[in-house]
């Protein structure tokens, strides 16, 4: 009987850790939206989207965004090659398609989600390629911050502006720091990180987890391992290229963006992809406030600005959901590979 009522309970508690996944970056990303958008004409916004948007732009853009997808799962295989596991290509595509579709469910959990389905069509160890996604996160966050510091150099007035008008300052964030401040954060810091050695060290799961950690490490180190390392490399600069053609396109949907140029574009992009990193669905929210506020430095109007970040959010989200859609229906149709015999 207590068993049963332990098991009860640890499943309880495991729903509710659950539900606050899913309602905190909802509520997160939904207040953000609504002090943005809070008496704002949505009419207009229908009649924006039916006389005053060139379509075509819209439509042309759409393929890169599923050109990047296809190129971090083909890029993906390769990271899983040196590791003696080889996944097919439809898969891995398929499973990249769905992880961006559940992150809009559950922030973040489409890095696990693209794991799983490896394991189970293509029995593909969940550790290592789960390694292999902290790698390309990795590569993905070294070009995300090369760009940002190019973009910074040859924007700083910009920028300048930027921080100045939503308050942020490097210096007066700094600035509240003592040097004892800054000795008592280190110290907590390494505080908190013996204090989970010890207590991984004391749990039952220790060995189970030290064998998980050695998996992903695996998938890291797998990197100096690619055969063809200019292919990896053009991979990752293809997918930036399509991300950012993705985005770019659509300026010239409107006519107040149509005429700011690829600079603007790339300061938008650059402060929206660093935005997303706020762990709500598809970004909605600090992306959309990210975006808006840097297009209102470019010239552009706030009702202009609010109409272009709520359409394009709209209609990329919705082909994400389209990609994930097709991939689950078509993974129900692909055979499932058994386990490799050593």
């Amino acid at each position: 009987m207590n068993y049963l009522c332990n098991f009860a309970l640890m499943e309880w508690k495991t729903a509710q850790v659950n539900l606050v996944k899913i309602i905190m970056p909802l509520l997160l990303g939904g207040t953000i939206l609504y002090w943005m958008y809070r008496g704002f004409d949505f009419t207009m916004v229908r009649d924006v989207m039916l006389h005053e948007m060139d379509w075509m732009w819209m439509l042309l853009s759409l393929p890169f965004g599923i050109l990047a997808q296809m190129f971090r799962g083909w890029r993906w295989k390769q990271t899983l090659e040196p590791l003696g596991e080889q996944p097919r290509n439809v898969t891995a595509i398929n499973a990249v398609f769905l992880s961006y579709a559940a992150s809009l469910v559950i922030p973040r959990i489409g890095e696990f989600t693209r794991c799983g389905i490896l394991k189970r069509y293509d029995a593909i160890s969940f550790t290592k390629s789960l390694g292999t996604v902290v790698t390309e996160r990795a590569i993905d966050m070294l070009v995300v911050l090369g760009v940002t510091g190019a973009t910074i150099l040859l924007e700083m007035s910009t920028f300048g502006t930027f921080f100045q008008k939503t308050g942020t300052s490097i210096d007066t964030i700094l600035g509240k720091f003592s040097t004892t401040g800054y000795i008592v954060t280190m110290i907590c810091g390494v505080a908190v990180l013996i204090l989970l050695v010890v207590l991984l060290k004391n749990l039952s799961i220790y060995n189970k987890v030290k064998a998980t950690m050695g998996g992903i490490w695996e998938g890291v180190v797998s990197l100096k391992s690619i055969r063809n390392l200019p292919l990896f490399i053009g991979y990752t600069l293809l997918i930036w290229c399509c991300y950012f053609l993705h985005y770019y396109l659509t300026f010239f949907c409107f006519d107040f963006t149509a005429n700011l140029g690829v600079s603007c574009a790339l300061v938008t992009f650059i402060v929206g992809s660093i935005a997303v990193v706020v762990p709500t669905p598809n970004g909605a929210g600090p992306w959309h406030f990210a975006t808006k506020t840097m297009l209102i430095l470019y010239g552009v109007a706030d009702d202009q600005a609010l109409y272009f970040v709520l359409i394009v959010h709209a209609v990329h989200t919705l082909l994400v959901i389209l990609l994930g859609i097709w991939a689950w229906a078509t993974l129900n149709f692909t055979k499932r590979l058994e386990p490799k015999t050593t």
